[in-house]
């Protein structure tokens, strides 16, 4: 190989090496029910999804309205731990909230 060959051939594997990978994206939904207070639901999605206090009410209005309501878009593992904590918090208050995620 000639110096010239040996130089693509390095310059071309570094391109290869260039590339990312925009990881998954995953919907957080919170599920109505019949028990939690609408309070509570517009407390978690400003606190946890960090949602102004008037989307909040939309969100939650939707909710209410339509049976379920999207929260945020984030990556499979903020999701998952967004999830965890507003059933930890719902669980604390004594309120059967859940939450659940779809892949975008």
């Amino acid at each position: 190989m000639s110096r010239t060959d040996t130089e693509i051939s390095i310059k071309s594997s570094a391109k290869k090496k260039e590339r990312t990978f925009r990881p998954s994206m995953y919907k957080v939904i919170i599920l109505n029910d019949d028990y939690t207070t609408m309070d509570f639901v517009v407390e978690i999605l400003v606190k946890i999804f960090r949602k102004t206090l008037e989307k909040a009410n939309k969100i939650m209005l939707n909710v209410h309205r339509r049976g379920k309501g999207i929260c945020g878009l984030y990556t499979r593992e903020i999701a998952e731990t967004k999830i965890e904590t507003v059933h930890a918090l719902a669980q604390e208050q004594g309120f059967p909230l859940r939450c659940t995620m779809e892949k975008e």
